[in-house]
């Protein structure tokens, strides 16, 4: 279907060596290869990089119809223009945010926009401005708008990510169906379980090299195990520091709702939600897309204007007494697909990840000498060092996760609040950041709230669950 003629590929900076002049054949392909080893880059050579440089590309046709999708599309498939993730949640800054109706017109009246939000289990969403829709939310808006005129060639990165169970059924069953009418489907991952089962062929990328094309076999699952030896990445354990001052001893209740509620217009998201957490507990926060996880850890976090309409209590404190929304978050680190989506940092990475001493989403502060060595040293840490000096905004997704959990675990809060934090990350890479919180919830007595839809994705240290259902 493609071949990939020239010797090395690049785009945007990033040069791919191509030793094997490879050939993209028809069906389901699986680029699959750890965080930062190309496959972005190739994705984006393939959609519209065919011309750049030195770039040989030869197509079966003249003319191929070539898209993909990427979780930061939103920005432009809406013409968003948030200015910070915190605005979500405040209902006076939204009224310019278009709702999902407006930015569909007349899609979302036709009978297969029904039809593809009823398979993908997006409910209920086309009166909700956009940036009120959960990670969940958005990348099925996403994947249901490419879906609807399919062209000859479709790239999904990461597709999975954020999807509740079923909803990952339903979206491997419509590829499935749409490979049948004559859609080629090429599938960017970073993790094997995620290779679509009926994937024909896998092409292994690794430290910017385009490696020799797998064609499949035997059984999905004989394949995905031949490729486990790709995800070759550990950490030292013992080399992470130490808090720099004790948990507070005297601290005895992290969290306590009370019968919370937040509603926008007539539509609410979160209703009579009760949860009381102990210091130094360690939970599980889950519920389908939609369910309002991200809503009720705004109010905690000190997001969330209409924390102060309710009876909520912080560090045995109870909000609107005197804090400020700082003295929270000074105590809090905080991670979501929602502040990754809208994250604007215009410094390097190591600037960034030192911010995140600062308690601020922006880059306001001037960065000490020795906030600058912590943050390089948690850099090393996560082995992304050779990051430090790129900006944030030409890093691929699962090297952009990586600098957020930097800034987030340099902290070493009273209270870890990780919502999706594995999101687009490679398997080694979540083994690595699951045995870190492990460690520093054991040894620092932090407590964490941890959001996931995928069970075998929850540290061990959790020993507690909350469970939320749609409104």
């Amino acid at each position: 279907m493609i071949q990939l003629i020239s010797d090395t590929l690049q785009y945007q900076g990033v040069k791919l060596q191509n030793p094997h002049h490879i050939t993209i054949p028809r069906g389901i392909t699986a680029i699959i290869g750890p965080n930062g080893s190309g496959k972005s880059t190739l994705g984006r050579i393939l959609e519209k990089g065919w011309n750049i440089c030195t770039n040989r590309l030869k197509g079966e046709a003249d003319k191929m119809t070539i898209r993909s999708i990427e979780f930061y599309d939103i920005h432009s498939l809406a013409g968003l223009s948030v200015a910070y993730y915190q605005q979500r949640f405040e209902s006076m800054m939204n009224d310019e945010v278009p709702t999902v109706a407006q930015i569909m017109g007349q899609r979302a009246l036709s009978p297969r926009w029904k039809e593809l939000c009823k398979r993908l289990r997006l409910n209920d969403v086309d009166d909700k401005h956009i940036n009120y829709l959960s990670s969940g939310e958005l990348r099925k808006l996403l994947i249901i708008n490419l879906l609807f005129d399919l062209p000859q060639v479709l790239i999904l990165d990461n597709p999975y990510i954020g999807l509740d169970s079923a909803s990952r059924q339903m979206l491997d069953q419509t590829i499935s169906e749409i490979t049948a009418q004559g859609v080629n489907v090429i599938m960017l991952l970073c993790n094997t379980v995620d290779i679509h089962p009926a994937t024909t062929t896998v092409i292994p990328v690794s430290n910017l090299v385009i490696g020799q094309p797998i064609n499949r076999s035997g059984d999905i699952d004989t394949l995905r195990n031949n490729l486990v030896h790709l995800f070759d990445y550990a950490i030292d354990i013992e080399s992470l520091p130490k808090r720099r001052t004790p948990v507070n001893p005297d601290t005895t209740t992290v969290l306590n709702l009370n019968n919370c509620k937040v509603k926008y217009g007539h539509r609410t998201i979160v209703d009579n939600v009760s949860w009381t957490v102990k210091a130094g507990e360690c939970w599980a926060l889950s519920g389908p897309n939609g369910s309002g996880k991200s809503t009720l850890l705004s109010l905690v976090n000190a997001d969330n204007p209409q924390g102060y309409s309710n009876d909520i209590t912080l560090f045995d404190n109870k909000r609107g007494t005197g804090e400020t929304i700082w003295d929270i978050k000074s105590r809090i680190g905080y991670i979501s697909p929602e502040m990754h989506l809208y994250f604007n940092a215009t410094s390097d990475v190591v600037s960034m990840v030192a911010q995140g001493l600062n308690n601020t989403i922006g880059d306001f502060r001037r960065v000490t000498p020795q906030q600058h060595a912590e943050a390089l040293r948690w850099l090393n840490i996560l082995h992304i060092e050779h990051l430090a000096d790129r900006r944030f905004n030409t890093l691929s997704t699962g090297e952009q996760r990586l600098a957020l959990l930097a800034r987030t675990l340099i902290k070493q809060p009273e209270l870890l609040i990780l919502d999706e934090p594995l999101h687009g990350l490679d398997m080694a890479r979540k083994r690595s950041i699951r045995a870190i919180i492990n460690h520093l919830t054991r040894r620092d007595r932090l407590t964490l709230i941890y959001v996931t839809h995928y069970l075998k994705e929850v540290p061990e240290c959790i020993t507690h669950t909350k469970t939320l259902s749609r409104s």
